[in-house]
């Protein structure tokens, strides 16, 4: 994992003893996740993950926490955070705010087929529309502002046409406004790891700390970006018509946001382009850094520009 924060044994009994949770069983660390430390936790009364932030401040986590009590009482298999015997879901433990969440059913893919293609795209919509009457707001602090900031930060590690490139799709997003696109609550970052699945059904949404308020197609742009894609990095016509379709019967498409598709295209995988610049290149000390490969999603902003028609319903 690539930020750790040891827990013992007896560190977390201790800490389960402000919860109705049972006895401690076992405690395993997750080696996965750029973000958090988390552990598997097995007590008398259940299967639960134990989360330590590493990034995110207790004042910045409530959001992230209700957010997902309330899309698990309204049916999205979501991990439900564990209230203490104060009716708080945030706690500290080893000097970092931790949270202990139901653990879910299912495992990832790394080749989604067309059925659990379409699964996704109806559980996105499902949960955009479940996040409507979420009443907190949480802007996006992966937008406008970090892109125009973090691309002078990446520069000196890339060669003169990547500096060209990024420096052009900043530019050409900086122009844009989203605002006349149906807002909510997105999840942006629901990539294959972050979903679980039990054979062709959904069995779980993890990972929501990048949750925040923005358009919602862009959260359809990251999701098709990672999960309809085929090897060269270039969008699989049927499984990005089967996903969109699914999604549209949901939550049906408006006009608008058919016509803003290839630039939120563009955009979803400019943002992760950038961030795993970053996190190659800028990581933080002491990290242990576990960062993807930049040049994934370099290729794919590059075939989206190129491509003349961009997959649609």
């Amino acid at each position: 994992m690539s930020v750790f924060t040891t827990v013992s044994e007896d560190e977390l009994t201790g800490w389960l003893r402000d919860y109705s949770l049972g006895d401690l069983l076992e405690l395993q660390g997750i080696a996965s996740g750029i973000e958090n430390t988390n552990y598997f936790v097995t007590t008398r009364n259940g299967r639960f993950v134990l989360t330590l932030f590493e990034k995110l401040s207790a004042d910045e986590l409530p959001f992230y926490l209700n957010l997902m009590a309330h899309l698990s009482r309204h049916g999205i298999p979501c991990p439900a955070p564990m209230a203490n015997r104060h009716n708080q879901f945030l706690g500290v433990l080893n000097k970092k705010p931790a949270c202990i969440v139901s653990r879910l059913t299912g495992k990832s893919t790394t080749a989604p087929s067309q059925a659990q293609c379409e699964a996704m795209g109806a559980m996105l919509g499902q949960m955009h529309i479940a996040g409507m009457s979420f009443a907190q707001i949480m802007p996006n602090a992966r937008g406008a502002q970090w892109r125009a900031s973090t691309t002078p930060q990446v520069l000196p590690f890339t060669n003169p046409a990547q500096a060209a490139l990024l420096n052009s799709e900043v530019s050409l997003h900086a122009q844009q406004n989203y605002l006349h696109l149906p807002q909510g609550l997105i999840h942006a970052d629901l990539f294959r790891d972050n979903v679980l699945l039990t054979g062709d059904r959904i069995g779980g949404l993890i990972d929501f700390y990048f949750a925040c308020t923005d358009a919602l197609l862009y959260d359809v742009a990251i999701t098709v970006n990672d999960w309809c894609m085929n090897v060269d990095g270039t969008l699989n016509t049927p499984l990005t018509q089967t996903f969109l379709r699914a999604y549209h019967v949901t939550r049906p498409f408006l006009e608008a946001e058919h016509a803003a598709w290839p630039l939120m295209l563009r955009l979803a995988a400019l943002r992760f382009w950038l961030s795993r610049l970053f996190d190659k290149y800028l990581p933080r000390d002491g990290e242990l850094i576990h960062a993807h490969d930049p040049a994934h999603f370099e290729r794919v902003l590059k075939n989206h520009i190129a491509s003349k028609r961009s997959v649609w319903i």
